[in-house]
This record gives C-alpha cells, sequence and structure tokens, in this order.
C-alpha cells in the first residue's frame, strides 16, 4: 500500500508538470486562465491518453509474460501492435468509418497471433526462444506492409499512416478515445480477476492444473483480452513498442511476481512512464514533437538486450 501512495505521488506530480510544459510554457497561475484553456485542454486529453495506453500496454505485457513464462513476451515484440495496426491501416486505405477500426484492429491483431503461434510450434508444442523469434518477425513483416502502404497512399492519408508507425498521443476522435477507454478499463479490469489464475500459471501448467484450473480455456481468454487492448490502443496511439516489457520487469523487481499486488502497481507505473515520454517528446526539440514511439524504443531497447543476454546466460 505505501509503495502504491508513492507511486501514486509521483503520478501526480508528472501529470502536472505535463500540464505546464511543452513548446508552449504554462505557470501555475495560468492553468485556470480563458486564454490558455484550449492549449490546457490538448494537453490533459493527451495526458488522459497516455494514461489508458500506458495501462493497456502494461498489464497486456504482464498477461503474455505470465501465460507464456516468458519475461520478453509483450504486444510489440510478439507483432500484436502491428498486426493491429496493419489491419487498421487497411481499413483506413478502404475509406471504412471509424467507427469499425478497432473491429478492423482486432482482427489484424489476432491474425498476428495465430501467425507468431504457428511459426513457433516445434513439434506441436511452442518453444520460447522461438516465440520470441517468431513475434519479432511478423512485427518487422506487417511494419514492412505499412510503409509500403504508406508509399502508395495519398498526400491526404501521408500523415495519419507515418503517426501510426511510431506512435501519437494526440486525440484526434473525441468519441474514439471514450470508446477505447471503455474497451481498455474494462480489459483491464477483467484481467485483474484472473490475479489468481496467472499467479497459478506463473509458476507451471502443471501446479495450476492441480489447483483446477482450466489452463487452455483461461489461456485463451486473456490472449483474447489483450488482443483486444491492443488492437484498440493502436486505434487511438499508433503503435508504440516495449512499454509492455519495460514496466511490468521494473515493478517485478519492485513489488514481486504476485499479481493481485502487480498489476495495479503496473497500471500506476506505466502511466508515470507514458507521461514522462510524453513530456521528453514535447520538450526536447520544441515546437518539433517526436514521436513518442522512438522515446519508448530508445529506452527499452537497451532494456530488451540486456533481458535477452541475461536469459541466454541462465
Amino acid at each position: 500500500m505505501k509503495k502504491i501512495l508513492i507511486l501514486l505521488i509521483i503520478l501526480a506530480a508528472v501529470i502536472f508538470l505535463g500540464m505546464i510544459t511543452g513548446s508552449v510554457k504554462i505557470p501555475l497561475n495560468g492553468l485556470f486562465l480563458q486564454e490558455n484553456r484550449a492549449i490546457v485542454s490538448l494537453r490533459f486529453l493527451r495526458i488522459f491518453t497516455a494514461v489508458i495506453s500506458g495501462a493497456g500496454l502494461a498489464v497486456s505485457g504482464i498477461v503474455l509474460q505470465a501465460i507464456l513464462r516468458n519475461s520478453l513476451a509483450e504486444p510489440y515484440l510478439l507483432g500484436t501492435s502491428s498486426g493491429a495496426g496493419l489491419g487498421a491501416a487497411l481499413s483506413m486505405m478502404m475509406g471504412v468509418s471509424a467507427a469499425f477500426l478497432p473491429v478492423s484492429a482486432f482482427c489484424g491483431a489476432i491474425l498476428s497471433i495465430i501467425l507468431v503461434y504457428n511459426l513457433a510450434k516445434q513439434n506441436g508444442k511452442i518453444a520460447e526462444q522461438s516465440l520470441i523469434l517468431s513475434g519479432v518477425i511478423v512485427s518487422v513483416a506487417f511494419s514492412a506492409i505499412i510503409v509500403f502502404l504508406l508509399s502508395i497512399s495519398s498526400k491526404e492519408m501521408l500523415h495519419s499512416f507515418s503517426w501510426w508507425l511510431w506512435g501519437s498521443l494526440q486525440a484526434f476522435d473525441l468519441k474514439l478515445l471514450g470508446g477505447v477507454s471503455l474497451i481498455v478499463s474494462a480489459g483491464v479490469i477483467a484481467i485483474y480477476l484472473f490475479s489468481q489464475d496467472l499467479n497459478a500459471i506463473s509458476l507451471g501448467e502443471e501446479e495450476a492444473i492441480h489447483l483446477g484450473i482450466d489452463i487452455e480455456t483461461v489461456k485463451l481468454i486473456l490472449i483474447m483480452i489483450t488482443a483486444l487492448i491492443s488492437a484498440s490502443l493502436v486505434c487511438i496511439c499508433g503503435i508504440i513498442g516495449f512499454v509492455g516489457l519495460i514496466v511490468p520487469h521494473m515493478m517485478r523487481l519492485l513489488v514481486g511476481p504476485n499479481h493481485k499486488v502487480l498489476i495495479p502497481t503496473t497500471i500506476i507505473a506505466a502511466a508515470i512512464f507514458m507521461v514522462s515520454c510524453d513530456i521528453i517528446s514535447r520538450s526536447v526539440f520544441p515546437p518539433l514533437e517526436i514521436p513518442i514511439g522512438v522515446i519508448t524504443a530508445i529506452i527499452g531497447a537497451p532494456i530488451f538486450i540486456f533481458l535477452l543476454k541475461s536469459k541466454q546466460r541462465v
């Protein structure tokens, strides 16, 4: 409880910093002035999007790491985010209504999961090392297709596609943001209800079976939920990587593997991480904005390499 309180205080401080920091500096006493209302509203929406996306991606990472028993698993590295991005990009090119973007993205995410699992199968079983490699291959392949679509798209579509590749927290559609927020919130709550099952599965499948857990059903439900969360988030912020890897790993070191504690602390920590990355993206080269996916990749890639090397030594 004490750690959660400390994290909440840090989150409040980071949110406050995010409200006053950017290409246009706003002093504390200027946050409530009429002339700053438009900027403050936009920054609030960015911070809200950062909190939602951070929570969803990090919790999805926790689930994938638990059910696959692989600390390197996360939506981006397993190709789920790229698959969702491809599905959404194709629907945009075909002129599908924004209301159906989550459905298209979800179909792309499910397709990527099927491909990764089939590529990783060896003698009817999933090989953990092959799983990560298969995910990276699928992610690169789908990203390449998105780049191809970008190269043949019209100038009007160019901007929409380009931010999808590296992520953005600019909220263009408030209705879509509201719908995605509900989906992610419901998904995170549902995952938390499976905390005990995740604890058991993390110990090993035999132990989970002895405890009366229907492993395959639980896995299917959780994979579908994480795919839905990842797909929904792609619709509002594009493809953002490494959040589901960095934050759960750090929180696991801080609070331990108990998912009843790990999930809520990771949600807060992920919000802190994403809001901090957003502040960096807006502040390094003002008034230019660095895509937030670039920031998370710069931080996450070295950590991923370190974790990969650590697993190889074990």
